[in-house]
């Protein structure tokens, strides 16, 4: 079907984007993986050809165009594989931190790298101790002169080996009641004096996504690197989940039909009892119960982007569409990798990362759990 919100500068973008894939990530994925680290070297080709921060204004090096185009970029770079994770959020988590609330002079020091793809971005929020309650977070940062003293730990920062810029999630005020009233935005730059990182984190899937835990111990940050203003991080944080959640979504989605779609490949030319395994009805109604839910799966994405797009206040829908396209799909990877039988189970077939990569995405941006009582709550329960 065709996407709700797409132009054809969409769709001509869509086509320099995959010619772009075709040579500089498709025939490299599987070593990237083996790797365990995507290139620096991919972000800078991805920024010369204006594929980091499309949105951002132009005269700190971004298209200013709409968000669709950032809706273009996530979809294809999903399709390579969810190992890319960290380039939609570089794009659309962490930069619009800075472009919302972040001051002229941030901007004019940060933006334009950002898009070249010279800055790699990330954002701390977890903690070893805290994951969805970010009011109870424990790193603080307490201003000493002219500079913020950050100290504490997070982890499971993606983007957290090779980031450049990382905007941490602290108490300013550790005793500020209610708690979410003490949490503060401060931009933590590579080679501030504190800072460290711990241990590339080996996770069962995302092979060449880097995660990492990092480590503030008396780090000294400027007081200019406050994103916003003291205490308002939780607000600002809130104010940007509805994204960041569509952005799960979309690779959510996008996983679910590329996973389909091998699929439907691989049982019309694998035979069993002389005959391709399509032929067989349980085969034939598995691939008809997931067509049928991806299907409508697409149909409320697409009604959801173009909404966000228009500036709409969809946290609820979105909320809705985070947790039920990533419980799809992981349905969807199991399914799938059954129908391909013991070839499923092999490294070789595509099948078996998607299987590995899948299952995060329930957890990461707001566990699915949180996002059903999210919807609750905005159902006035």
């Amino acid at each position: 079907m065709g996407h709700l919100f797409l132009t054809e500068e969409h769709n001509i973008f869509r086509k320099s984007l995959r010619k772009f894939l075709d040579k500089e990530a498709y025939p490299f994925y599987d070593q990237w993986e083996k790797e365990r680290m995507i290139p620096r070297s991919f972000w800078e080709k991805l920024g010369e050809q204006g594929f980091l921060c499309p949105d951002i204004d132009e005269q700190y090096g971004g298209s200013g165009v709409d968000w669709g185009f950032a809706a273009v970029i996530n979809e294809e770079l999903e399709r390579v594989g969810s190992g890319l994770v960290g380039v939609g959020l570089h794009n659309d988590i962490v930069v619009p931190y800075i472009t919302a609330y972040g001051t002229e002079e941030q901007k004019q020091r940060w933006l334009p790298k950002c898009a070249t793809g010279e800055i790699i971005t990330a954002i701390a929020m977890t903690e070893p101790g805290t994951g969805s309650d970010l009011a109870s977070i424990k790193t603080t940062a307490i201003l000493n002169g002219d500079h913020y003293i950050l100290k504490g730990q997070k982890t499971f920062i993606t983007n957290g080996i090779q980031s450049d810029l990382i905007i941490v999630a602290c108490k300013t005020d550790p005793n500020a009641v209610p708690k979410h009233k003490g949490v503060s935005l401060i931009a933590v730059e590579r080679d501030t004096p504190g800072f460290s990182r711990g241990r590339k984190l080996d996770k069962v899937g995302l092979h060449c996504q880097d995660t990492a835990e990092l480590i503030f111990e008396d780090c000294r940050v400027p007081k200019e690197n406050l994103i916003g203003a003291e205490g308002k991080g939780f607000t600002y944080l809130m104010e940007k989940l509805q994204q960041e959640r569509l952005v799960v979504a979309i690779a959510a989605q996008v996983a679910a039909e590329d996973m389909l779609e091998m699929t439907l490949d691989y049982v019309k030319s694998r035979e069993a009892f002389g005959k391709p395994i399509g032929k067989f009805q349980n085969t034939q109604f598995k691939i008809a119960e997931m067509a049928t839910e991806i299907e409508m799966g697409r149909a409320f994405l697409d009604q959801l982007i173009a909404s966000h797009i228009a500036g709409e206040d969809i946290v609820t829908k979105v909320s809705m569409a985070k947790w039920k396209l990533t419980e799809m799909a992981r349905e969807v990877a199991a399914q799938c990798m059954q129908l391909h039988g013991g070839y499923g189970y092999m490294e070789e077939y595509k099948i078996a990362r998607r299987y590995r990569d899948i299952p995060v995405a329930s957890i990461y941006a707001g566990t699915n759990e949180i996002m059903k009582t999210i919807i609750a709550k905005n159902l006035g329960l």
